[in-house]
């Protein structure tokens, strides 16, 4: 049973940093793609950032390039996503996602498997 939770959200002001984690069990693959997805009321869901596994590249959203970065700790089955220089328009629900079939496109929803409950970001 595969279980993705995350934290680490919260209401910042705008310029300050937050970093959100995501909580890895029953994923035992190492052929994962992740990726960390937002959702602001009203509007799609975005893909953010996105890895393929251990020592991967890592991808992102042109609108967070230079200010998030995504990192993996296999070790904690953790994904994390550190958030500098936040603005308001990063305001959002933000969910982690995993797809044991790796390959694909990072920022295609449709094609994770997994999804956590998500976790609220408000920048003010």
């Amino acid at each position: 049973h595969v279980q993705l939770v995350e934290s680490g959200g919260g209401s910042v002001q705008a310029g300050g940093s937050l970093r959100l984690s995501c909580t890895a069990s029953g994923v035992t693959s190492e052929h994962i793609c992740w990726g960390w997805f937002r959702q602001a009321p009203g509007k799609k869901r975005e893909g953010v950032a996105g890895l393929y596994g251990p020592g991967t590249g890592t991808y992102y959203a042109d609108s967070v390039k230079g200010r998030f970065t995504i990192s993996l700790d296999n070790a904690k089955n953790t994904l994390y996503l550190q958030m500098n220089e936040l603005k308001p328009d990063d305001t959002a629900m933000y969910y982690c996602a995993a797809d044991p079939r790796g390959g694909g496109y990072w920022y295609a929803a449709g094609r994770y498997t997994y999804w956590g409950h998500g976790t609220q970001v408000t920048v003010s």
